[in-house]
């Protein structure tokens, strides 16, 4: 059994992708990141960078103690190898699917999360910045249209974490101030992503989650955009 510490984010949204697509058991605990509960020391415990996802597997390879992974594509990486599912298991396919995944994680969802910052959240509206990334996020869009010429999918004809670990930072493309149309191999393998049960499935959890919870409060800014280091000191 997966403990899974969610909550419906770009990041959150990657593992259960995977997690339904596989049909493994998990159980979500809920972490509201608008609340500071990312910051409570049990968490910390298991996720030291104060970020979900993280998850606790209770029936690691091994047989020994549970194993928490923290950070999203090092959580796809144990899941993909725990199950040899969707990561190739030859070597230059290997390759090519972690390559994609660093590629999500160093550029794909900072560039995308410092995107909406600026353009969302910011109380200043600065235009350098928001074009900044804006523009930068319109390249790596660009970066993947290009990769997903003649592939199904980002690795080939296998849906991989690659994919899962892309998608969920197109979806809210809108609000970055792009349109699919102008990446037409990006916006067939978008389509095609959420045509798939396990991702309806995965993203109506989400949505269960969050039921009922407000909107961006001043109050949930100061939480998620005020930290230093003392809400890790031990």
């Amino acid at each position: 059994m997966i403990d899974l510490y969610y909550w419906p984010t770009p990041n959150g949204h990657k593992i259960t992708l995977f997690l339904e697509e596989t049909g493994t058991p998990y159980t979500i605990k809920p972490v509201n990141i608008s609340k500071g509960e990312q910051f409570e020391p049990d968490f910390l415990k298991i996720a030291p960078n104060n970020r979900m996802p993280a998850i606790v597997d209770h029936k690691p390879l091994d047989g020994g103690a549970p194993v928490s992974v923290f950070e999203s594509g090092a959580i796809l990486l144990y899941l993909a190898d725990k199950y040899k599912k969707h990561i190739p298991q030859d070597l230059r396919g290997r390759v090519a699917c972690t390559e994609w995944l660093m590629w999500q994680m160093g550029g794909l969802g900072p560039m995308c999360g410092q995107n909406h910052h600026f353009s969302q959240y910011a109380p200043e509206k600065i235009p350098y910045a928001i074009n900044r990334y804006v523009n930068e996020t319109n390249r790596l869009y660009g970066v993947l249209n290009k990769r997903l010429e003649g592939r199904a999918f980002i690795c080939g004809d296998e849906y991989t974490i690659a994919d899962m670990a892309a998608y969920p930072w197109i979806v809210p493309y809108e609000r970055q101030g792009q349109k699919l149309e102008d990446f037409p191999n990006l916006k067939r393998w978008f389509d095609s992503i959420w045509a798939r049960p396990a991702t309806k499935v995965a993203y109506e959890k989400g949505k269960a989650i969050n039921q009922g919870v407000p909107v961006m409060t001043e109050e949930a800014k100061k939480v998620l955009f005020g930290q230093t280091a003392s809400v890790v000191k031990g």
